[in-house]
């Protein structure tokens, strides 16, 4: 059963090479990008991986092209780069 919800528009700050792996990401799955944020989100809130190991693949092939290098033990530890503060 599908369940009605209100989504609102946000503006959020996000290190630039992620988010284009999650833009890419959310165009090889056809969905849009805030879909896979709350997809992404319902999930890590439970525990759970929101990935199959076929898309883990394409993530890692993502993050080659995009040169993402940083990694869950980053999250924390992140800094603006002088330019954009």
């Amino acid at each position: 059963m599908k369940k009605t919800v209100e989504r609102v528009q946000t503006g959020v700050r996000m290190e630039k090479r992620l988010l284009k792996v999650l833009k890419g990401l959310a165009e090889h799955l056809d969905i849009s990008l805030g879909d896979l944020l709350e997809s992404m989100s319902l999930h890590c809130l439970e525990g759970r991986t929101p990935f199959s190991q076929e898309t883990l693949r394409k993530i890692e092939q993502l993050k080659d092209v995009y040169d993402l290098d940083l990694t869950a033990l980053d999250s924390h530890k992140l800094q603006e780069s002088e330019s954009n503060r």
